[in-house]
């Protein structure tokens, strides 16, 4: 995997895999989401929260074209770990909290606070049981600001457009990108 743009564009990044409960978004459906955002989205303005973390390469690639403040979330504490070191060894680490919580306790934590988010990515498991409630659970908890923008990354054969709030799907592969405002 690469960072594919930003003053960290082109960097690989290995992160370890054994036994992982993770998938990461691949290198081209990456660049095509990034390419969608950059049109949208002022980085060096906005307040990112990845869901779902991961590997960490969406918040990377955030924080590589010049987002100062995100937030990732993820249970598997050796993928937090590791997003730990990386953004340390990449000297990004001051502006990526990084916070080992459950999404679902993380929102529901979330719902009397008054942070908001000006992008949230999620990137659940494609089975994970809660998909379709996953953009609800968002909005009830009033995470995402009044003009922000949602993607969950889900499996093509998910349909996600009956959610509210849904206003389109991209496909790359068995994977799609659907967006919400």
């Amino acid at each position: 995997m690469r960072i594919i743009s930003g003053h960290l564009g082109g960097r690989k990044i290995k992160p370890p895999s054994n036994k992982w409960p993770t998938r990461p978004t691949t290198d081209f459906a990456r660049e095509a989401l990034f390419n969608i955002l950059d049109a949208r989205i002022d980085w060096s303005t906005t307040s990112m929260l990845d869901l779902f973390g991961g590997t960490g390469m969406v918040t990377l690639e955030a924080a590589s074209r010049g987002c100062g403040d995100i937030t990732y979330i993820d249970r598997h504490r050796p993928c937090v770990q590791w997003v730990k070191q990386i953004t340390a060894d990449l000297g990004v680490a001051s502006s990526i909290a990084i916070r080992p919580f459950d999404v679902k306790r993380f929102i529901k934590s979330q719902e009397k606070k008054s942070t908001t988010y000006d992008f949230i990515f999620a990137d659940p498991p494609y089975d994970w049981p809660d998909m379709h409630k996953l953009s609800d659970m968002i909005y009830h908890a009033d995470l995402l600001t009044d003009d922000g923008l949602l993607v969950i990354e889900h499996s093509s054969t998910t349909n996600l457009t009956l959610c509210q709030h849904w206003v389109e799907d991209r496909k790359y592969g068995s994977s799609t990108f659907s967006f919400f405002v």
